[in-house]
């Protein structure tokens, strides 16, 4: 039995560390343990600081690192590059007339310089004539035996280490140049230089910021630490407002007279509270008025209208008077308020025959939904209906107009059908339910371009399928849209199949004797 339990507790560990939650789950408690559960805001504050300060300053270092060091790069490449060409200049003469001991005087000459490790002077043939110093392509070095690929008619830079030359570690740049005399090769020059100087000026600017940057860190520390403290107190008065607020105690009262965001925040906490109180008093008399089941519900749910929307398949309808503008700058204000509100009276009055939905009127335009937010399955026919019925009663309307003595309206319509978003759309103080999209948009334009009387819609809403028999439609042309790609192919409607005719010529004399006195 012994054996058997010392078994299973054996299992069971073998279990656990096979398993990394299980392995990981005491360890993570135990920090739990270990950390604090309330770190005070001075203590993030210098933390924070601190994070941020050491970023900061170690972004700039690099940056003040990499610009160091390409500015010494490009200093140590210019000054190569030009004592290699004088090295070559002086060089031709003595080459030229094979004067060994002026060669060897130039190399060891210009080998004593500050930061040059080396000089050689080379025949055309690679051939090594005077030498002084470290040279890359001697015996053991990174470029033994390389100097005929290193040399050629250009000046050339080689940049090479050598941790165990006889001089020690060398990190080193050298610079090849030929020697050249009426367009013939006399030879070659070579001068290697040093880059401890670089090295040590690299280190100490890093050695600079890292001091700079830890006496920065230790005095925003500091700093930090004393600011977050006087921060903390007011804020604690906060913490208890807040609580008391919590614990239903709206009669309090924060010192607001601080001209800074806390000093605002006790302020809001203060209209807060107030309003709260405000708000507890009205439900209190609210109460005693009605059943308190029934203003628990009405108090409980004040935003049943919430923002947002539904994508839907649907058509939209813009209806729009053609010349309202220039026919507004010869009536008064008087007779175009009078000629909008019969617009708006007749479309108010009709446009439930054919289960639209008026979204807006914008001036002298009308927008017409069919399919939201009541569904209907025949949408896109009853907007093209509703089309036809709209152009057939102002044909009515303005043969009684002109025997009055008053001027015909005539309009342009445009529909289109497609995927929209419906819904509220606003703001939560102020909302409308409506309908946006492209295809929305294309209706306006459609409605835009046609011309007077004419009913214009897109060859996708024709080819509906239980549409294109029962309309009798036109093709137009295809016109170039603003914001389309593509050119948009339409069709002008003319009317409804019989059938729907006589019906719809009822709907006309209805609507006109039930308004009659209204609009004429």
């Amino acid at each position: 039995m012994l054996i058997s339990r010392k078994n299973q507790r054996s299992q069971k560990a073998d279990a656990q560390a096979a398993d990394p939650a299980t392995s990981w789950g005491p360890k993570l408690m135990r920090w739990k343990h270990i950390l604090p559960k309330h770190i005070p805001i001075g203590t993030k504050l210098a933390i924070a600081i601190g994070i941020l300060l050491t970023v900061a300053m170690s972004l700039l270092g690099a940056i003040i690192v990499s610009n160091q060091t390409q500015l010494l790069n490009q200093q140590i490449q210019s000054t190569g590059r030009t004592v290699a060409h004088q090295m070559a200049e002086s060089a031709k003469e003595p080459l030229l007339a094979s004067d060994m001991l002026q060669l060897r005087f130039l190399t060891y000459n210009l080998s004593t310089s500050e930061n040059i490790l080396g000089t050689a002077i080379y025949n055309p043939d690679y051939k090594l004539l005077a030498n002084s110093g470290q040279n890359p392509f001697d015996p053991y070095a990174p470029f033994e035996g390389k100097a005929r690929t290193y040399m050629d008619s250009e000046t050339r830079t080689l940049e090479w280490k050598w941790p165990y030359s006889p001089k020690g570690n060398l990190d080193a740049i050298s610079f090849t140049t030929p020697v050249r005399f009426k367009d013939v090769t006399a030879g070659h020059v070579l001068i290697s230089y040093s880059r401890t100087s670089i090295n040590e000026s690299i280190n100490e600017v890093v050695y600079s910021i890292i001091t700079v940057t830890i006496i920065l860190i230790i005095i925003g520390i500091i700093v930090s630490y004393f600011l977050g403290k006087k921060l903390t107190k007011p804020i604690q008065h906060l913490l208890d407002a807040s609580r008391a607020i919590d614990e239903g105690k709206y009669d309090l009262q924060l010192d607001g007279r601080r001209n800074d965001e806390i000093g605002y925040l006790m302020n809001s906490l203060n209209s807060m509270a107030k309003g709260l109180l405000e708000k507890e008093q009205v439900e209190a008399a609210f109460n005693r008025h009605v059943s308190p089941n029934i203003a628990k519900e009405i108090l409980g749910d004040l935003d049943q209208v919430k923002l947002g929307g539904t994508h839907v398949f649907s058509t939209v309808m813009f209806v729009d008077i053609v010349g309202f503008t220039s026919k507004s700058e010869t009536m008064t204000p008087q007779a175009v308020a009078e000629l909008l509100n019969e617009f708006y009276s007749y479309i108010t009055h009709s446009v439930h025959l054919y289960k639209g939905t008026i979204d807006k009127y914008i001036g002298d335009c009308a927008m017409i939904v069919f399919g939201v937010p009541d569904p209907d399955e025949d949408h896109v026919y009853h907007a093209i209906s509703y089309a036809v019925f709209i152009q057939r009663m102002a044909e009515r309307i303005n043969n009684i107009r002109i025997s009055k003595g008053k001027l015909p309206v005539h309009y342009r319509i445009g529909i289109n059908c497609g995927e929209m978003l419906a819904g509220n759309m606003g703001s939560s103080a102020r909302m409308q339910y409506t309908v946006v999209g492209d295809s929305v948009n294309l209706a306006s334009r459609l409605a835009s371009i046609a011309n007077t009387d004419q009913i214009m819609i897109t060859e996708e809403t024709y080819e509906i399928p239980n549409v294109k028999r029962r309309i009798i439609a036109q093709k137009y042309q295809s016109l170039h849209v603003r914001g389309k790609a593509k050119a948009i192919s339409t069709y002008l409607v003319h009317d409804v199949r019989e059938a729907q005719q006589i019906e719809m010529e009822k709907n006309i004399d209805r609507l006109l004797l039930s308004m009659e006195k209204d609009l004429l």
